[in-house]
């Protein structure tokens, strides 16, 4: 074994990434406890909610020392590998409360979904760097990087999971927007959106979705039924105050007020036990882990480990950002986690990804002697 090699390897190794997930995840697993604590069928989540963080955390790890030419190599075979599971989902997937959106093997379940949100990132890295445009990017530019995106967000939304499927487009904007893309081009797409979303809303939403957003608009029309996790939501909120009630102290998790109190809501009752001081807590160490995402991006000479970086930002940043504005009823109500907060087994496998691929191209921007890697095209 090459002592040295492995000694230096420890020394310009990137613990950021991790070290900052790490925190908020023992603050998440807190709160999760205090969540459910009272529950007779939640009781014991954080214990699974432990073993795939250290699943997670082994995952993160190994792919935070495969080269990025190595992870840049296979995006292509990884993306037609998701697209196929995503297909399968459609066909053999665990049917629950109305979707189809888990494969199974034996007992071990997970949500190809999910990973697809990091896999899109590396295809989009890769045919940027393939296609290096000079100057702004126009409509043209962008109709291959488009086709690549909408493909898992047809087959996404089909399940139907509309939350994820506009984490893909939100991703793929933010890269877009990243790569220089022109304002003619950006005020094209804003019209484009404005069309397809009214579409959507009179012909691609069941009644259910569209409660969502009324009960967004109009949260008091009805207080026992559509607006009712809503209005629960802001009581939590509200509640906190400067300092909050205290750990395990939530009424509206002991009393069983508030619904998926450990999923889409676990910021609901952090709020209300920890306070406005809690929140800002929360908010300062997101804060941190994506400027740290940014800081990497723009250190590094290669177009792939930037726009990587950036789209695994965007990740993070679309979660965080409206997580916390649903359930303070600033967005409507979508299904997507908090990260390392929310209980789930696949969200955390995806973002402990996002952390080790982040880590891999933070480790990898200078060899051990110091000289750039050039092993990928600039």
């Amino acid at each position: 074994m090459n002592w040295f090699g492995l000694i230096n390897a420890l020394k310009r190794y990137d613990y950021s990434f991790f070290a900052i997930g790490l925190i908020i995840f023992i603050i998440g697993v807190l709160n999760l406890y205090s969540a459910t604590h009272t529950s007779e069928y939640l009781q014991g989540l954080y214990k699974t909610q432990i073993m795939w963080f250290v699943l997670s955390l082994f995952v993160g790890v190994f792919l935070s020392f495969i080269r990025p030419k190595t992870i840049f190599k296979y995006a292509w075979p990884v993306y037609i590998l998701s697209i196929c599971m995503l297909t399968l989902v459609l066909f053999l997937g665990h049917r629950g409360m109305g979707a189809r959106r888990w494969l199974f093997i034996g007992s071990f379940g997970f949500q190809p979904s999910e990973i697809t949100k990091v896999v899109l990132v590396l295809v989009l890295g890769k045919w940027f760097t393939k296609k290096n445009i000079e100057g702004t990017l126009g409509m043209k530019g962008l109709v291959v990087p488009f086709i690549i995106t909408i493909i898992p967000v047809v087959l996404i939304a089909m399940e139907p999971d509309l939350g994820t499927a506009l984490i893909l487009l939100l991703t793929f904007s933010v890269v877009a927007f990243y790569r220089n893309l022109q304002w003619k081009t950006i005020s094209i797409l804003a019209f484009l959106a404005l069309i397809s979303g009214y579409l959507m809303y009179n012909f691609g939403l069941e009644k259910y979705q569209k409660a969502r957003i009324m009960t967004f608009l109009n949260p008091g029309e009805d207080t026992r039924g559509s607006g009712y996790n809503a209005i629960q939501s802001k009581i939590a909120i509200g509640s906190g105050r400067v300092l909050g009630k205290g750990l395990m102290k939530s009424s509206q998790a002991s009393l069983q007020y508030l619904p998926e109190k450990h999923t889409d809501f676990v910021f609901s009752i952090f709020s209300e036990e920890h306070g406005f001081v809690g929140v800002l807590l929360i908010i300062l160490l997101y804060t941190i882990l994506l400027f740290r995402f940014l800081w990497v991006a723009d250190s590094v000479p290669r177009i792939f480990d930037s726009v990587v970086m950036v789209g695994l930002m965007s990740i993070f940043f679309w979660h965080i950002f409206i997580n916390m504005s649903m359930v303070m009823g600033i967005m409507p109500i979508v299904g997507l986690p908090l990260p390392y907060m929310s209980y789930g087994g696949s969200s955390l496998l995806t973002f402990g990804i996002c952390c080790g691929i982040a880590t891999s191209i933070s480790n990898f921007r200078m060899t051990v002697s110091g000289n750039l890697d050039t092993s990928l095209p600039k």
